[in-house]
């Protein structure tokens, strides 16, 4: 302060002393019940509370700004306050000690040596640190930290692991409600027991668990790959091992927390509704119930019923394994030969229980192997780390338990079997492809031979061959009880028509409402996208997916059974001036967020990567509580393994919702239904068609137009009129940004659909500015719409233009 005013000094002085007061506890400044300590930024308060209906009083830390009154961390778990007598003190050796009215200790911390001038301190990361006053950085030669006792809550930067030094084990435990802090049945902790795995006991019984790590994330985890918002990291050394995660933007308030029923959840606060969002769930399927299926099974949470033993592999006990108690299991057809075994190669699955298991971090799979082979008790091997081509080794000894299908899980699993079982299933490949072979030319040669005579009836043949009941995995419903249902598909009963033909529909006996999707001998569509739609949806699962009832497949008659939508589609409502004022911005808003969370799980979360490729306002259908559900997955595409784009030359799609590369060059990737969601998003805000927007003072679409009004700084006036009375107008921003951020002209540009429901659901992120939109002129306000669409195709991509209904 060398040249300053003795003043302003003293001011200066002033300042820092009494910021350091108001987050700190030194031995002459207790913390007394109704006093508070409040971390530098304001982020975190420390002090009495009582939890939900309780009367009780703890000691706790929670979030300074946040109500209602949030507890990420509680001294006394075991032994509450029934007054508001306590004293919360620190003593000149270092310790915090928690004494109630008759001064008796009730808390206290365990500092790991004497200070001479001792301080607690509350830091914006929600820790409370003991150090000696004159550390500067009191986070590195602390004494004690409460991050060392964490309760339900997991904080970025905390550690769930062990201290192989101490011995201290870092683990999150449930309260035993939302009135009672005490530790409850449920522990969530790094298993260190063979290579560690993040596992949750009930009364020190596995009931969950999240699997090993693979150097990107635990192999069981629905999606916990570092991303934008987050990273992961996973720590294991001769001093410690443990499991941490950070957040990019330290200003969004997020947690991990264990609730009295033993789910872990991961939340982040949305500031819009003043409430936790529930960005993440650990446990959401029978799958995830701790060895569900035994040994030597597989659980697919698609499946019914879910369990299946490995190939190689049966039922120890059928008649138990068929009445539905999969606990025993399944053990080996084949009797092993130790070192003359085989492996059989698993892919898209969660690794197995780790706790009887060893890992070497610097050997390839090769050597790993070999080891394996060498000794009689391995029963499966596997790299350690799936980056960089994989490296490292784990095996597994004795039973493989927990086992579950994942297909995004990048890590394969070598099981040990005889080797007679995979020769059999060498032979039976051989037979198949043998007897294939000889089918087929029988099959060539026949239909060659007749082609000229029977064209219309070789038709017919492909008709009734190409959707078959094994890929169907569907009911088959009856042609008479359709008939009836649709009332002899009267006209009275058509809802809809697309490009598959008419929509009736129809009310079956039990008095279930039904929607019947007839394809029609003049479609432009055909058996293929029929075949496509009943593979793909049957095999799908989500609350803003339409549900596929079943099929019906007589004679001449190909037919789709769908759940009934009451509502119809949302072009019916938005773009419709008598219709678009009952869909107010709060049903606009959650409809956006429901297609954004379908796509991403058709994107992401599947069992299979799909391109829908004709997203569009009349393919989104409404419930009766308005809920958006994706339809009409015929043009959808399945990209397989580490495919992320596909080219066709004949390219199918509804023109103004199809991507640029989609509709040039024929290129398709979960960027082109990013793309057209970001249309579609554009079109609830404005209540307009993208193609058929019109304006006085150019010639863009919708998408150039809300170009144009972002870089003004006008992008509210996009909005509908009709919603001025009930917008949101940081939403209705958010979405316009979020639309313009999707339609951009680059593929890589455009977000993922991860990002898209993230930023929808977190008003105070800041997004990048977007770039240009692709398609933003839509044309001249003298050509035709038929030149327009010509304008687009280049390179002899064959274009099939499907009109909205």
């Amino acid at each position: 302060m060398k040249g300053l005013p003795l003043f302003v000094c003293s001011q200066l002085l002033f300042i820092l002393l009494t910021s350091a007061a108001l987050d700190t506890i030194t031995r002459d400044k207790p913390i007394r019940d109704g006093d508070t300590i409040v971390s530098a930024g304001g982020v975190y308060e420390l002090g009495f509370f009582s939890p939900g209906n309780s009367k009780n009083r703890y000691v706790g830390i929670w979030y300074k700004k946040l109500l209602p009154t949030t507890a990420v961390w509680v001294a006394n778990r075991n032994i509450p306050l029934n007054d508001t007598s306590g004293m919360l003190t620190l003593k000149p050796n270092g310790t915090l000690v928690l004494v109630n009215s008759s001064n008796a200790s009730i808390w206290s911390s365990n500092s790991s040596r004497s200070l001479k001038n001792p301080k607690a301190r509350i830091l914006d990361s929600g820790n409370l640190v003991v150090s000696d006053r004159n550390d500067r950085d009191a986070e590195i030669n602390l004494v004690w930290q409460s991050f060392d006792y964490p309760g339900n809550t997991l904080l970025p930067g905390m550690k769930l692991g062990r201290n192989l030094v101490t011995g201290m084990d870092w683990y999150i435990s449930s309260w035993k409600s939302t009135d009672d802090p005490a530790p409850g049945e449920y522990v969530d902790f790094l298993d260190s027991h063979g290579y560690p795995q993040l596992v949750v006991l009930k009364n020190s019984s596995i009931v969950y668990n999240v699997g090993p790590w693979n150097g990107i994330a635990f192999s069981g985890s629905p999606n916990s790959k570092p991303n934008i918002y987050y990273t992961f990291e996973f720590v294991i050394n001769q001093q410690e091992i443990y499991y941490k995660y950070e957040i990019k933007n330290a200003s969004l308030p997020t947690r991990v927390v264990i609730d009295a029923d033993g789910v872990v959840e991961h939340l982040t606060w949305i500031e819009r509704s003043q409430s936790w969002f529930l960005y993440l769930t650990a446990q959401f399927g029978n799958c995830d119930r701790f060895a569900l299926c035994g040994p030597y099974a597989s659980c697919n949470i698609n499946n019914s019923p879910p369990c299946d033993c490995l190939r190689g592999f049966e039922p120890r006990y059928p008649n138990q394994w068929y009445a539905a108690d999969w606990s025993s299991g399944c053990i080996r057809r084949t009797s092993l030969a130790c070192n003359q075994d085989d492996f059989l190669k698993l892919t898209g699955i969660k690794m197995p229980d780790s706790r009887h298991s060893w890992y070497n971090q610097s050997m390839d799979l090769e050597g790993c192997k070999k080891l394996c082979l060498a000794d009689c008790n391995c029963t499966a091997y596997s790299n350690l780390d799936v980056r960089n081509g994989g490296s490292g080794c784990l095996l597994w000894f004795g039973e493989l338990i927990d086992i579950r299908e994942l297909s995004h899980n990048e890590q394969d699993l070598f099981v040990r079997v005889a080797a007679s079982e995979l020769d059999s299933d060498r032979k039976r490949r051989r037979k198949r492809s043998t007897l294939i072979a000889v089918i087929s030319a029988v099959l060539a040669t026949f239909i060659l031979s007749v082609l000229a005579w029977f064209s219309f009836q070789r038709r017919k043949r492909r008709t009734g061959s190409e959707v078959s009941n094994e890929e169907m995995e569907l009911p088959l419903f009856d042609l008479v009880a359709v008939t009836s249902a649709t009332n002899n598909f009267s006209s009275a009963n058509v809802i809809g028509e697309g490009g598959f033909g008419p929509v009736y529909k129809g009310i079956l006996p039990n008095g279930q409402e039904i929607a019947v999707k007839r394809l029609s001998k003049y479609s432009g569509q055909g058996v293929q996208e029929l075949k496509n739609e009943i593979v793909l949806i049957s095999k799908l699962q989500h609350r803003n997916l339409v549900k596929l009832l079943g099929c019906c497949l007589e004679g001449e008659e190909r037919m789709l059974i769908y759940e009934f939508m009451p509502n119809t589609s949302l072009d019916y409502f938005i773009f419709d001036p008598s219709r678009n004022p009952s869909l107010p911005w709060k049903n606009r808003f959650e409809i956006a967020m429901g297609i954004s969370r379908g796509l991403l799980y058709l994107h992401q979360d599947s069992r299979l990567r799909i391109i829908h490729r004709d997203l569009k306002t009349s393919n989104i259908l409404l419930d009766s509580g308005m809920n958006a559900k994706i339809s009409d997955f015929g043009l959808a595409k399945i990209l397989g393994g580490d495919q992320v784009e596909g080219k066709t030359k004949r390219v199918i799609g509804t023109y103004g919702y199809m991507s640029p590369e989609y509709a040039v060059d024929g290129k398709y990737s979960v960027k082109s239904d990013v793309f057209s969601i970001g249309v579609i998003i554009l079109e609830i805000v404005s209540g307009r068609r993208n193609r058929r927007f019109r304006h006085l003072e150019h010639h863009h679409n919708l998408l150039g137009h809300a170009w144009l009004l972002w870089n003004e700084g006008k992008a509210l006036e996009l909005m509908d009129e009709c919603l001025e009375e009930s917008f949101s107008e940081s939403q209705v921003l958010r979405c316009i940004q979020v639309g313009l951020l999707c339609v951009q002209k680059l593929p890589e540009d455009r977000p993922t659909m991860a990002s898209v429901v993230f930023w929808l659901g977190n008003e105070d992120l800041v997004l990048p500015q977007p770039k240009q939109p692709g398609f933003y002129v839509e044309r001249n306000s003298m050509e035709s719409t038929e030149s327009a669409d010509e304008g687009c195709l280049s390179n002899n991509v064959s274009l099939t233009v499907l009109e909205p209904r």
